[in-house]
């Protein structure tokens, strides 16, 4: 028989792995830590000063009916030891009051490609093994479609940070959802399993495309969506017609990425015991070796982009993977930015590798 204490213990851990495994998917991740807004200008946005308000790059600032995007801290603004003024590019929901607390994401756009991007596109309903999923088709005239999936904390408006990119090389783009996502079915027991269960729903995705006349596929993937990308290319029955991946902070490490989840919003003693009952719940072995196994039947070019500062998804994991097949795998470093936010940290140098790799599968 269990006894009263030790029943009490699995009964915390399981309610402290919620935080993990039923994350709604647009809250914010550990690594989209909450700012205060001081006020605006014109073109301008004054924050609290913290490491996250300091970071370099272009982000969202989201919140309850709220979506603004900022750019780099503001060249030549009154310093002050409490605040940081940042350039605002837009605010595309809502106001920035004084007092508002907001998050930062890499979610720059809000929307849908249409009315962020001027794009002409299409809502389409992709079937899968749970149902339907909602998805936006935006149209190329290329034969090889890019399939772009969202990660952790994040939506479809993820995808739009590059859409310009893709859809300029007139690629046809469809940014895709999956269980668990607004519009998409629930996922079984309302658990999301990091992309293990997941990756059906963008299989699913390859062979609608196949259906719309895709000769080829480039699958994008960032943080779970990511691994459902490398998932994909390896177990998928149309893996024959994938011909590229890029992937951006995958999540490689289940167990490292189920503790950063959990930590930031569980009690320290109960960490261990809310990992054990995530990987009890979902089957997620928790084990590195797994993931960094998959390489072994990769056999198409990949672009990998992570970098160090990523708390969420280890970035000795990508390196780990990048090693494996360094003839085949690119490893792109992106110091300085957050788990899934290595475009906002510097767009320019991301986008020349993303141009570099690319070119040649046209």
């Amino acid at each position: 028989m269990i006894g009263i204490g030790a029943a009490a213990a699995v009964a915390a851990g399981r309610y402290a792995s919620d935080a993990a495994l039923k994350a709604p998917p647009k809250r914010p991740l550990p690594s989209d830590p909450k700012v205060t807004v001081h006020g605006t200008a014109a073109g301008r946005v004054t924050l609290t000063r913290s490491l996250a308000s300091l970071r370099p790059g272009t982000y969202g600032l989201k919140g309850p009916g709220v979506h603004a995007a900022v750019g780099p801290v503001a060249e030549g603004a009154e310093r002050s030891a409490d605040t940081v003024v940042r350039r605002l590019l837009r605010v595309s929901r809502g106001e920035l009051r004084p007092g508002t607390r907001l998050w930062l994401t890499p979610e720059v756009y809000a929307g849908d490609p249409g009315s962020a991007l001027g794009l002409e596109f299409r809502e389409v309903r992709v079937p899968g093994e749970r149902g339907d999923s909602p998805a936006w088709f935006v149209p190329g005239s290329r034969g090889t479609w890019v399939i772009c999936v969202h990660g952790l904390g994040t939506g479809r408006a993820q995808t739009m940070n590059l859409m310009p990119f893709l859809t300029e090389r007139r690629f046809p783009v469809l940014a895709v959802s999956y269980r668990g996502d607004p519009g998409a079915p629930r996922p079984r027991e309302g658990l999301g399993h990091l992309g293990e269960s997941e990756w059906r729903d963008l299989d699913a995705a390859v062979a609608f495309a196949l259906r719309g006349g895709a000769r080829r596929i480039i699958l994008y993937g960032w943080s779970t969506g990511a691994t459902m990308a490398l998932r994909c290319a390896v177990d998928s029955e149309y893996r024959g017609h994938i011909s590229g991946l890029v992937l951006d902070s995958p999540v490689l490490d289940t167990r490292a990425t189920l503790r950063a989840l959990t930590a930031a919003r569980t009690p320290a003693p109960l960490v261990p015991l809310a990992v054990r009952a995530a990987q009890g719940r979902t089957g997620l072995a928790g084990d590195p070796r797994a993931a960094l196994a998959l390489p072994a039947r990769l056999t198409v070019p990949t672009l990998l982009v992570h970098g160090p500062a990523d708390t969420v998804a280890p970035w000795s994991a990508s390196r780990a993977l990048a090693r494996q097949k360094d003839r085949l795998i690119s490893l792109h470093t992106v110091p300085d930015a957050p788990h899934a936010a290595m475009w906002n940290a510097d767009p320019e140098k991301y986008e020349e590798a993303l141009r570099r790799f690319i070119t040649p599968l046209m």
